[in-house]
């Protein structure tokens, strides 16, 4: 911890003064993030590292499981964060990430739940698409490869869960938001990206078109009469 506490000094004394222009600035005139990232707590997990952000780029909401609850009248963090980046800071890319040897996947793909955790066991409920498709489609998989192929699945779920939020069902009926659904491989330092398309997770590549999972479109559903019309 005494590490830690040291490295805020050296914020103090040497990141913040190399960077004061961009603080300033951000202060001044509030925040205008990119993207907002829904990714895992796991402290192996860096958001900003990953995609190289500077303050201000990257609006995040971090807890187990990258889970995004299906919309309801309850109100809980996720839900807000995810109301509030859309409808007040206007933005328009959504990216749940997940990665390798996720401890709540690991939970989650397990045969019997968590013992002592009640509060884990319910909030991996909103994952339970995910192992369920596994369980039906790939029953063959065990292991480390069980676990991988439920990290991806939740992925897929938690998008699905996504859509189910008005604000963000409103910004895809009107054509204004993107939904991505990334993959972190620890070990190879690689990042996957979902192709809406095909269904597949395939490495982010510089020289090949970013994989979007749901690109940015007008959806609102019409009747060819009232299309014309409106025409």
């Amino acid at each position: 911890m005494n590490e830690l506490i040291g490295r805020v000094f050296r914020f103090e004394k040497t990141v913040f003064p190399q960077s004061s222009e961009l603080y300033g600035q951000l202060s001044a005139h509030g925040q205008a993030p990119k993207a907002l990232m829904v990714s895992c707590a796991d402290s192996r997990i860096v958001p900003e590292q990953i995609m190289q952000a500077q303050p201000g780029d990257l609006f995040v909401c971090r807890n187990a499981g990258n889970m995004v609850p299906a919309y309801s009248t309850m109100n809980g963090g996720v839900s807000s964060t995810v109301e509030y980046a859309v409808v007040a800071l206007g933005v328009r890319d959504i990216i749940v990430c997940g990665h390798s040897d996720c401890g709540a996947m690991k939970a989650l793909a397990a045969p019997e739940p968590p013992q002592g955790m009640p509060n884990v066991v319910a909030w991996l409920r909103h994952g339970a698409a995910a192992e369920h498709v596994v369980s039906s489609c790939s029953p063959h998989l065990h292991g480390g490869e069980r676990v991988r192929a439920v990290s991806l699945q939740n992925i897929i779920a938690q998008i699905d869960h996504l859509r189910t939020h008005p604000s963000v069902s409103a910004a895809i009926a009107r054509g204004e938001m993107s939904l991505h659904g990334w993959f972190v491989d620890i070990s190879a330092g690689q990042v996957l990206g979902l192709d809406g398309d095909t269904g597949e997770f395939v490495p982010l590549r510089e020289d090949r078109p970013l994989p979007v999972a749901l690109a940015a479109a007008p959806r609102f559903a019409r009747e060819p009469a009232l299309a014309e019309a409106a025409e």
